[in-house]
């Protein structure tokens, strides 16, 4: 099904924390960035042997589909554990290219993200292609799956114990109860297991950032052109932090911001979440006759506080599971991000609705859908890689996240008066950060630099809101703007995946990258079909 394909990154992210992490650290802003040859910021180990090391380029692996079928060819890169210690321990990050068509006007290479974090990217550039257009023939198109991910020496925990399903009743702190044993349980396995112990302090964002430029000195580029979206646009800045004289043209997609926590990032999606399910409610209500959810938004969102304060105590039986509270307002979160969704939450609230009154038969296509992505072992996978890089990051202890459960249980509570909906989900949901054992190497990435970068933002992205993206906006002093007028998390190639798309948005990125001047000034963009 369409509408679960698609949301089956977020959910990669979001189905453990509920949001978006940042890769940054509380910044102190400098007018431009040196390069990286501090203690601190040690080089890139872009010595002999790795500089000119020889990469076996040949086909892609076998479950790499798409990219055998674009002619698109793989190899492996040798880079540190620890780039502090370039003769030490090495680890292998897999990448992938499709070569530019146009030699002649060739410009570089186009190293690619799609975010998680906990995301594969080998074949994201193919993503990319269509909304490229003749941009794409300039450049050699490279992926890459992070350290420790898909291909790229990955790191794995211990088997989790079986899933304990749902009973018949529960109750807000029983579920509660129940996800700190789960992420305490999550840490154990991860910390333990193999010679993760080793490992996970090298897990950081500033590390994939450097593996990048490892990436662009083997591939003998002097610069290196950039896309990433959501955690992946944290990690372009970062790049820009470190790398700065090595950054051509940068282009990131729904950023967060670089002065807050990890956990204050998912505190504030709550407002803009419970604003999206006011503007969704109001929707729903002019299609009455065909959800029957209620003739008023206020009705509508009625019919979704009950739906939750029934399923806090008696978890919803479909098709043969229980589903708890938790997990229905992460189903609801997934579908409030893009207005595109509408229809497909509209019909999943109906089916919820109708199990809550015991009269769901059948789950439609569009829960069935979300449900079978939830069982799938690839999405487990992206969970346990996003606890790697949100874990890493930010500091320590715990990355950042409060470490005493009492702390989420109480901001759930207050969190209810406000946000009834969503409060529950972005202060309560907590992190095996919390319980995380393996010590980060270093800290995160201070930001603040005059690198010019174009950045994208949806002014109602309920994901990394808004105001996250200005924040870092102001960091970044040689950076534009682009506002785009949708909800929204990414701006940039929608079309391709079956969303309304931004075509100024579209431009402005595809412009820059063909000729490297930034827009004049920062610019709004409205959707295709919106008459403005």
């Amino acid at each position: 099904m369409r509408i679960a394909s698609t949301v089956a990154a977020g959910l990669g992210l979001t189905g453990l924390l509920a949001g978006a992490m940042p890769a940054l650290a509380h910044p102190q802003p400098t007018r431009s960035a040196p390069a990286a040859t501090s203690a601190q910021h040690p080089p890139v180990a872009a010595g002999a042997a790795y500089r000119h090391q020889r990469l076996d380029w040949g086909p892609c692996s076998a479950q790499q589909t798409e990219l055998r079928a674009a002619g698109a060819e793989c190899a492996r890169v040798r880079v540190p554990l620890d780039h502090a210690d370039p003769d030490g321990r090495t680890i292998q990050v897999a990448i992938s290219r499709i070569r530019a068509a146009d030699r002649h006007e060739r410009r570089g290479i186009l190293l690619a993200n799609p975010g998680g974090p906990g995301g594969t990217g080998l074949a994201y550039p193919l993503s990319l292609r269509p909304t490229l257009g003749d941009v794409a023939d300039r450049y050699d198109l490279i992926g890459f799956d992070p350290r420790f991910l898909g291909e790229s020496t990955p790191i794995s925990c211990a088997p989790a114990p079986p899933p304990v399903p749902p009973g018949d009743t529960t109750s807000p702190r029983r579920d509660f109860v129940a996800s700190v044993r789960s992420a305490r349980d999550t840490a154990r396995r991860c910390g333990e297991h193999g010679d993760n112990a080793t490992l996970l302090p090298h897990a950081s964002t500033r590390n994939v950032a450097r593996d990048m430029d490892v990436i662009r000195s083997v591939l003998g580029e002097r610069r290196l052109s950039y896309f990433g979206t959501s955690y992946g646009a944290d990690l372009g800045a970062v790049y820009t932090q470190l790398f700065p004289h090595r950054s051509d043209r940068v282009v990131i997609d729904s950023s967060t911001d670089p002065a807050a926590t990890q956990y204050e990032l998912f505190q504030r999606a709550g407002e803009p979440l419970e604003e999206a399910l006011d503007e969704w409610a109001g929707w729903a209500a002019r299609r009455h006759a065909t959800y029957r959810l209620g003739t008023t938004g206020a009705a509508v969102r009625a019919s979704v506080q009950r739906l939750l304060d029934h399923a806090e105590h008696r978890p919803l039986p479909v098709a043969g599971e229980r589903l708890d509270a938790p997990l229905v307002r992460l189903l609801l979160r997934q579908l409030i991000q893009h207005q595109e969704y509408d229809p497909a939450l509209a019909s999943v609230v109906r089916d919820l609705v109708a199990a809550d009154a015991g009269e769901l038969t059948e789950p439609g296509p569009e829960l069935a859908g979300l449900l079978e992505l939830l069982r799938s072992p690839d999405l487990a996978d992206s969970m346990v890689g996003g606890a790697l890089f949100m874990c890493g990051d930010g500091g320590w202890p715990a990355g950042g996240w409060p470490t005493d459960p009492a702390t989420y249980w109480r901001n759930m509570r207050h969190s209810r008066a406000t946000q009834p909906v969503f409060g529950p989900l972005v202060n309560g949901m907590i992190a095996p950060c919390a319980f995380w054992r393996a010590r980060p190497a270093e800290p995160g990435t201070a930001i603040g630099n005059d690198v010019p970068v174009l950045m994208l933002q949806a002014r109602r992205d309920n994901n990394v809101p808004y105001e996250g993206a200005l924040a870092l906006h102001r960091r970044l002093t040689g950076s534009r703007l682009i506002t785009a007028e949708i909800r929204s998390h990414g701006v940039y190639g929608r079309g391709g995946e079956g969303l309304r798309p931004v075509p100024c948005a579209d431009r402005a990125v595809n412009d820059y990258l063909r000729g490297g001047a930034l827009p004049a000034a920062d610019q709004t963009c409205a959707p295709a079909g919106s008459g403005r």
